[in-house]
Formats: C-alpha cells, sequence, structure tokens
C-alpha cells in the first residue's frame, strides 16, 4: 500500500461500488461488464464477448459502502438488494465497510452479516472480519491516551450544551473502537427530528460549523472530522478513514469503479476498466 496514491482511495472511496485486483491473481482486462439482476437471476454480458461467469473471478474483490450505496441512511436493506448480493458473491469475493460499529451494520444488512459476506469492514475497517471472524482491530483509545480523549469528549460537551438548536436529546458523543461519533441533536432522535435535523443543518450549518471550531482547536492532535449522514460527524486520526480497511490486502495491481442504480425488479452495474495499473509493483 506504501506506493498507493492516497488522493485516489479517499476519492474512490466515495464510489457506490469497487473492484480490486490482488496482484497474485492473473491480470484480467475488462473492457466493459454488465451485471443485470432480474428477479433471482443474475446475468454477465460482455460487450465483445457473450458469456456468463459460472464461478468466482480469483482475487476479484466487490467492496461495497454500507449508508447510501447498500441502504439508505440507517434504514434497512431492501430484499432486493440483499438477493442481489447473494448472486453476486457467487461471481466474485464481497466486501462492505461502514463507519458504522457492527451491531448497526447488522440491524441495515441483517444479524448474519458477518457470514454473509467474504468480509466486513465495521468503523471504516477499524473492526475487520473475514468468513466470520475477527481479524483485526483498532482502538483509539490506545492510539490518542486517555487524558486527549478527556479533553476532546469534555470540549465537545461543552460546545453541545451552549449550542442554540431546536432541539437536543441523549447521546451525543458515541464512543467506538477506532473513532468518536458526534451529534449535536443527540443519537437518541426520532426518525422524524433526523429528517428535520438534517434540514436544518443545511440550512444554519451546524455540523459544518462544529467542525471547523475543532479542527482548529485540535490540530496538534491530527485528526480527521468527518461529517456524514443526516445528524452527526465522526471523529478519528489521520488515515483512519474508509481506506483504511485497504490494509487487509497488500499490492492492487487495479480498480474499476462501478456505478450502481437500483429499479424495482432489475439492478444494473456497469464497469468501465482502467487500463493503468494503480499500484507499482
Amino acid at each position: 500500500m506504501s506506493n498507493c496514491h492516497p488522493s485516489f482511495f479517499r476519492s474512490a472511496l466515495k464510489a457506490p461500488l469497487y473492484f480490486f485486483l490482488h496482484s497474485p491473481a492473473p491480470f484480467i482486462k475488462v473492457d466493459y461488464c454488465e451485471l443485470r439482476f432480474s428477479t433471482s437471476i443474475l446475468d454477465c454480458s460482455r460487450k465483445r464477448n457473450q458469456s456468463v461467469m459460472a464461478a468466482k473471478r480469483p482475487g476479484l474483490i466487490a467492496l461495497f459502502d454500507v449508508d447510501g450505496t447498500l441502504t439508505a441512511p440507517r434504514k434497512v436493506s431492501t430484499p432486493q438488494m440483499l438477493e442481489f448480493m447473494r448472486e453476486l458473491r457467487k461471481v466474485v469475493t464481497i466486501g462492505v465497510v461502514g463507519g458504522s460499529d457492527l451491531v448497526k451494520i447488522s440491524e441495515q444488512l441483517g444479524a448474519s452479516v458477518t457470514n454473509d459476506y467474504d468480509y466486513v469492514f465495521a468503523e471504516n475497517g477499524l473492526v475487520a472480519y473475514k468468513d466470520g471472524k475477527l481479524i483485526g482491530t483498532q482502538s483509539l483509545k490506545t492510539h490518542l491516551g486517555e487524558e486527549k480523549l478527556q479533553e476532546i469528549i469534555n470540549f465537545v460537551l461543552h460546545y453541545i450544551a451552549d449550542l442554540d438548536i431546536p432541539i437536543k436529546r441523549g447521546t451525543f458523543i458515541e464512543f467506538r473502537s477506532g473513532m468518536l461519533n458526534v451529534s449535536p441533536i443527540g443519537r437518541n432522535c426520532s426518525q422524524v427530528e433526523r429528517d428535520e435535523f438534517e434540514k436544518y443543518d443545511k440550512v444554519h450549518n451546524i455540523r459544518p460549523k462544529m467542525v471547523s471550531v475543532l479542527r482548529e482547536k485540535f490540530a496538534h492532535f491530527n485528526l480527521t472530522f468527518s461529517i456524514g449522514g443526516q445528524i452527526s460527524f465522526d471523529v478519528f486520526p489521520q488515515g483512519w478513514d474508509k481506506t483504511y480497511c485497504l490494509n487487509t490486502w497488500k499490492n492492487f495491481m487495479k480498480f474499476t469503479s462501478l456505478e450502481t442504480r437500483l429499479t424495482r425488479e432489475e439492478m444494473t452495474l456497469k464497469s468501465t476498466s482502467r487500463r493503468e495499473p494503480m499500484v507499482t509493483q
């Protein structure tokens, strides 16, 4: 991973779906691939070579974000999407990565999520599972130390206490293994209150203003403040964003971004490969 271009992966991980080709596998050139899901059938058609992939491509990994891709933010995935993922797993190795902890990801994708996918990366990959087994964890408390952690938490709580917004509930800071999740309204709010805060925040910039203050106050801690979802933002050390999950694999040779669209009875995935390898050996 030392030869990867960081800005490339940061922008790439904003895409709905991404494929990686691991270096030990044969280099697979994909000029154009269309995967179509209709009811319970997954077809794969090639622009130049009409054929169906009957077995998994070795070394090819499809890595999905959760909120906003497999599900609406903090909502449960649809039966159509879950069926599509089951069918796609027959073709390629599947991974999912989310900023939430495993409990929340399980609420969205199902209680058996760690067994339903080859890789599951909770908290941006700071808690990683492969084939249902825990393979790695990272600790914010160990990384920062209790003194710095309390300094951040105390400042955030004071800031929120002085914040003038229409609604406040509870759980303003959620402590996770590898990050802090900060919510000015509080994570205990209802879905209706979430929706209302999201609208209010877009007008009054509650979260952007708070993040700006925190970035300046704790610049010496080398932290990233990432706004996401409807009501909160994450706080974690630099480099611990969703690109962190890429540490599970080494020496990638190829990257392909896919655009996803789900209709009532059909999902279409279109891919145009990059000809140049993204990582040098």
